[in-house]
């Protein structure tokens, strides 16, 4: 049986992969940058990797820019159009429900470089809205950065809207914090200035990560060292991690509507069995992602369910784990910022296609089982 429902969190790597991992790092053991021949090897290595996720997301390769992390990616291009457009503007739009990655970057730019940034709400969907990004936008907006996936709701943004008001502005760029949506749903580069991604949200390993930077965003460069990643990521390269990515990105992009199909199923048996419970309210949506589900129980608070959940086997969450020790979800908050007890309670489930009906039966009783001992 399956107990872990916290796949937004992490993913595990497969014993395959974990062994592929291990050859890997045996075989490109050499730095890449260095000149004779197995160096040259491990450097073309680097390239072939880089070139089979640019075919995967239709972009070019030298679009393609690794990293450790997709909080680092994000980093990179918050921090990296700011320092380098500085002189084209000084404002930035965002939203309430980003990840910590993208909030505190933006924070830093206003504490640090005077930047002035907007962020929109959202409504009871976790979803912004258009009209309100088309009222703030101006000509000195030089980035709108909104996730495709919220981590916690599942809540699916309207991208193609964003992106039709921002090309509107060709002084401002679009970036799109992906990692909740890459082996899930269609992830779309097109008309969109910067991406992130994360290698352990897709069954790989932690520390591995990438930015997608189309050619003609001009960004400044966070970690200043050699030539590694087009002058804008000094340091060795991590070869083997990178190689390993290539191919679950390849993994993820396959069966999308097949794998999407099965977790809808097993999201839908949960979404209608958490309704039937009592003091048990629905945070995310039906038209959400299926892969994660909301819920906040009224008369429990969600330290105290997240542990009864475990001592019966189950590993859940609150909230996202980058900001685990906070008292209440920031996202919840946004969506429900008047229902304190809604606040208090939350708890994400996360879901992948090694789930089974009989996984999500289990759960179900266990959630009802602690809400009858704790409610």
């Amino acid at each position: 049986m399956n107990k872990y429902f916290d796949y937004a969190s992490t993913t595990f790597m497969s014993d395959e992969n974990i062994q592929l991992y291990g050859k890997l790092l045996d075989k490109y053991k050499y730095n890449s940058e260095s000149l004779y021949p197995n160096g040259i090897n491990t450097d073309n290595a680097l390239s072939r990797a880089r070139r089979m996720i640019a075919e995967q997301l239709n972009v070019n390769e030298k679009e393609i820019i690794f990293t450790s992390c997709g909080s680092e990616a994000n980093n990179m291009a918050i921090k990296g159009v700011a320092l380098a457009r500085r002189s084209k503007g000084k404002h930035i739009i965002s939203t309430v429900v980003e990840h910590s990655s993208v909030e505190n970057s933006l924070r830093w730019l206003e504490k640090y470089l005077d930047y002035e940034v907007t962020l929109l709400e959202v409504d009871q969907n976790g979803i912004i809205d258009v009209d309100k990004l088309a009222s703030v936008i101006r000509n000195d907006t030089i980035l709108v950065s909104i996730m495709m996936v919220n981590n916690e709701s599942g809540a699916i943004m309207p991208i193609q809207q964003i992106k039709n008001i921002v090309k509107k502005y060709p002084n401002c760029y679009l970036h799109v914090d992906c990692v909740q949506a890459l082996g899930k749903i269609n992830v779309d580069l097109s008309d969109i200035d910067l991406a992130s991604f994360s290698a352990h949200k897709i069954y790989g390993p932690k520390g591995s990560g990438f930015l997608m930077k189309k050619q003609h965003v001009n960004i400044a460069e966070l970690i200043s060292a050699g030539q590694q990643e087009f002058h804008l990521r000094g340091g060795t390269s991590n070869v083997a991690a990178n190689v390993l990515l290539a191919k679950l990105v390849c993994d993820a992009t396959k069966n999308l509507d097949e794998k999407y199909r099965q977790v809808k199923v097993l999201h839908d048996y949960l979404y209608d069995k958490l309704a039937d419970i009592d003091n048990v309210v629905l945070n995310s949506t039906k038209e959400g992602l299926p892969y994660i589900i909301n819920f906040s129980c009224l008369k429990i608070s969600s330290q105290v369910m997240m542990n009864a959940l475990s001592a019966k086997g189950f590993e859940v969450s609150a909230q996202s784990t980058c900001d685990s020790n906070a008292a209440v979800s920031k996202v919840i908050k946004a969506m429900y910022p008047r229902d304190l007890q809604r606040q208090k309670g939350t708890i994400r489930i996360s879901l992948s296609e090694n789930h089974t009906i009989q996984d999500c039966e289990q759960l179900i009783e266990a959630i009802k089982e602690c809400v009858k001992q704790y409610g």
